[in-house]
């Protein structure tokens, strides 16, 4: 939740399906507690929108039509934000882009095995920088991030020894 300066609030779709769960599961517990003669048919009937209730947070919509704000737009489920192109998991953690590529062409390398495979030494410094890094600085190589950064950069003969 986060208040804006004119003291407005905003909120995310989520808490606001959480908030109706909420508010659907007060008023069932009213009616229970509020009369021995409630009848039974209103206990029932409230039992259905608190479940749909708890399934809009999860996948809104899955039991018809979906929970609406003001303006009639369907609130955005769990499932709608990590699914799809710009779900959580594409936009932010599977999708992320590279700076450099590589092609490669399968030759027979004579002092290979058949389960090996060769690869350039200045693309298997990319690829595998961050574990060159650690090892730099965990063997006491490098003093911090930024050293050993330079190091691979200027390409020292001890950033090969940790490669292999």
């Amino acid at each position: 939740i986060v208040e804006l300066y004119e003291g407005e609030l905003v909120t995310s779709d989520l808490n606001e399906l959480h908030r109706k769960v909420i508010y659907r599961n007060n008023t069932l517990i009213e009616f229970l507690s509020g009369s021995e003669f409630t009848p039974e048919g209103l206990i029932v009937c409230q039992k259905r929108p608190i479940q749909e209730a708890v399934d809009a947070p999860i996948d809104n919509g899955i039991r018809g039509q979906p929970t609406r704000d003001i303006n009639n737009r369907p609130y955005k489920s769990f499932s709608e934000v990590i699914e799809g192109k710009e779900g959580r998991f594409r936009e932010n953690l599977l999708g992320k882009r590279v700076d450099y590529f590589g092609r490669f062409v399968i030759v027979v390398g004579p002092s290979l095995s058949l389960h090996q495979c060769g690869l350039p030494r200045e693309m298997s410094i990319e690829l595998f920088q961050a574990f060159v890094i650690r090892n730099l600085i965990g063997r006491h190589l490098a003093r911090n991030l930024r050293a050993a950064k330079i190091m691979i950069q200027k390409k020292e003969p001890v950033i090969w020894e940790v490669l292999q």
